[in-house]
């Protein structure tokens, strides 16, 4: 899946980005708004790991999506 149909789709998404990443709090969600920046942004925040890890993750996420 495309990351514009994950951002127009963004309140049906959060609770699959809620499965994949538990730490990222409702308040998280919200902020993030379907922002793939803000998105990867906060899981190095809450899990400490480096933007390139991050960015594989969520590369992972969306194609699983399909």
């Amino acid at each position: 899946m495309n990351w514009d149909r994950i951002e127009g789709n963004w309140k049906q998404m959060t609770g699959n980005v809620k499965a994949q990443w538990g730490k990222l709090t409702d308040d998280d969600l919200t902020e993030i708004s379907g922002r793939r920046e803000v998105l990867e942004g906060k899981i190095q925040e809450r899990y400490g790991l480096a933007k390139d890890e991050v960015k594989r993750q969520v590369d992972t996420f969306t194609s699983t999506l399909n």
